[in-house]
């Protein structure tokens, strides 16, 4: 097996893995133009039985390998068309017609393909519906990766005086809001922030904020910086605002925060809701909101066994259904269908 990227990281051999290096993109044009083709040329001179495309970008190629007589498999990350139309640079026209020109070409080239791997099961139905062969691989964690075992660390559910959020620092994903409730807490909480800012301004604009006296940062971690900071806290952030690729995602983070035991705070939309708090493992809340954001922080700290309690049935849930070992026998059996 051979994995061809574009990370600047250099090649080497991982866990039976080889991993071919073709060099890091200059720019966002270099990733859609001459970082593609790089990649291209190098997965074609594997002369592999099937390839499985990871990057939007790609889809040119994998319809030229297709034509060569090969397998090719397109994982579906997000639901694309629906991405554009929360991007902040496009305006409202232009985004719903950029969006439904790639809506079509996806559609065109996804029939091609052999199949599909979805992100989700809303992404898996869309392209059901478009008569492709597809299948759901949900990214879930692998269970115990970034917690102790239930009831080993002080800290879950309530032991901790601060919450987490990990991830990319955007006004999309809350960053503001989080800020915000952090000037509005009514118990001594602070709120550890782990990734980068995006763009570096908006980090400028919040360190400025009453509430960054309540907000530890951290930047960008390794796994183990990740894993020691959520089992040093007592829930987890996952308030993303409503743009329309966010509504049916799941994001990885929030059956992480679940792995390690930790409560979830979260945005209140009808999926989420549907496994935080119908499965009783966090609080939902508007995430536009950051009075709502801090009254849920403030809760789950001046009643910690109730913490405690929905953080060990998010741990449960992880290691009986969120995790990445049933989702890995999905993978396997749909692979085994073109051998």
């Amino acid at each position: 097996m051979t994995l061809v990227v574009a990370d600047g990281k250099g090649s080497e051999q991982r866990e039976g893995v080889n991993i071919v290096d073709v060099g890091r993109p200059r720019g966002r044009l270099d990733r859609m133009l001459d970082s593609t083709r790089r990649v291209f040329m190098t997965a074609l001179a594997l002369d592999a039985r099937i390839y499985h495309l990871h990057d939007p970008e790609l889809i040119p190629y994998g319809l030229r390998l297709k034509r060569g007589g090969k397998t090719v498999i397109f994982d579906a990350h997000e639901d694309l068309p629906k991405q554009l139309l929360g991007k902040p640079y496009l305006g409202p026209v232009s985004a719903r017609a950029l969006s439904g020109v790639l809506a079509a070409y996806e559609a065109f080239a996804s029939r091609r393909f052999d199949g599909v791997v979805a992100a989700t099961p809303s992404i898996r139905d869309k392209f059901l519906a478009l008569k492709c062969r597809s299948i759901d691989v949900n990214n879930f964690p692998i269970a115990g990766e970034l917690g102790s075992p239930a009831g080993d660390n002080e800290n879950t559910g309530g032991g901790g005086r601060q919450v987490c959020y990990v991830g990319g620092l955007t006004e999309v994903r809350g960053a503001r809001e989080m800020v915000a409730a952090a000037a509005l807490l009514g118990t001594d909480t602070s709120i550890d922030l782990v990734g980068a800012f995006n763009p570096p301004l908006l980090g400028e604009e919040l360190r400025r904020h009453a509430g960054w006296a309540r907000i530890r940062e951290h930047g960008y971690l390794d796994r183990s910086g990740v894993a020691r900071v959520m089992q040093q806290s007592m829930a987890g952030l996952v308030t993303l605002l409503p743009a329309p690729n966010h509504l049916d995602s799941q994001p990885n983070k929030m059956f992480e925060y679940m792995s390690a035991g930790l409560p979830v705070i979260a945005s209140d939309f009808p999926l989420w809701r549907s496994i935080i708090e119908d499965n009783a493992c966090g609080i939902c809340v508007d995430p536009a909101k950051p009075q709502q954001i801090a009254d849920a922080i403030d809760f789950l700290v001046t009643n910690p066994a109730v913490a405690r309690h929905l953080g060990d049935n998010g741990r449960e849930l992880v290691h009986t259904r969120y995790n990445w070992r049933n989702e890995e026998k999905k993978l396997v059996e749909f692979y085994a269908e073109f051998a």
